[in-house]
């Protein structure tokens, strides 16, 4: 048995996500060093940090199947009992941005509709969050408003309502890993996506805020559900628990 097979669910994601954000952050500093271009870059590292996990999900759980947004849909992952969505690169475009730390790298185990175990790696932050041991999220500074993280190029229509509801600042911030993990720290209070994402952007970050006790869900308060038929999961809601109710009838009245 390989030292990675040995590992349980939840160290098996950190290992790989903490790996594969090592991977990434030494091809970026050899590329750029190397007068890389940022769309090489960001090619690169989008494609091989996905050759890089597949590989040692492979090697560790021969017999689950994985979802990636790199990589090709595999038509056994709906009848899977078990299966990993990573996002390999998440925030490429933060990636190809010298000296940016707010991109990620996603590895989650999803098993009946829900991800059961996974980490989410900010490498340049040298740091991974995973769901065991869960992240202790502190309590809201005395006096510090709150704080919504959004896209920077363009805060989405529901992070909008929520500040004027909720009297609160947006914070521009890279990937969704970098949003969500922010939450996470109590950098953030809350992140509310619209618009458009993908299982992939959402499943390990949501597996650790749940991990640690935050809110998660859907805009409309459903639950979030992974490995359907269509992967597209166009929208999100991660905040601190106590936020949770305030921020749905904001959004739905």
């Amino acid at each position: 048995m390989s030292s990675l097979a040995a590992l349980d669910d939840h160290a098996l994601a950190a290992r790989i996500a903490s790996e594969a954000g090592e991977f990434l952050v030494g091809l970026r500093d050899e590329m750029f060093g190397a007068g890389a271009r940022s769309w090489q870059v960001m090619d690169a590292g989008d494609a091989r940090a996905h050759d890089f996990i597949v590989a040692r999900l492979l090697e560790a759980r021969p017999t689950d199947s994985v979802l990636s947004e790199e990589g090709r849909d595999p038509k056994d992952r709906l009848d899977a009992a078990r299966v990993w969505i990573v996002d390999p690169l998440d925030g490429t475009n933060e990636y190809g941005e010298p000296g940016r730390r707010d991109w990620a790298v996603h590895v989650a185990l999803v098993m009946g509709g829900q991800p059961v175990a996974g980490a989410v790696a900010l490498p340049a932050c040298e740091l991974t969050f995973a769901t065991r041991p869960a992240p202790v999220v502190p309590p809201r500074a005395a006096g510090r408003r709150l704080r919504i993280v959004a896209s920077r190029s363009r805060p989405p229509y529901a992070s909008i309502v929520l500040a004027e509801a909720l009297d609160a600042d947006i914070a521009p911030l890279g990937s969704a890993g970098a949003k969500a993990m922010a939450v996470v720290t109590g950098e953030a209070d809350v992140y509310a996506h619209s618009g458009g994402q993908y299982e992939w952007d959402s499943a390990a970050p949501v597996a650790v805020a749940a991990a640690a006790g935050l809110h998660v869900s859907r805009l409309d308060g459903s639950p979030l559900v992974y490995n359907r038929p269509d992967p597209w999961l166009p929208d999100l809601l991660i905040c601190r628990a106590e936020l949770a109710t305030p921020a749905l009838e904001a959004l739905w009245g």
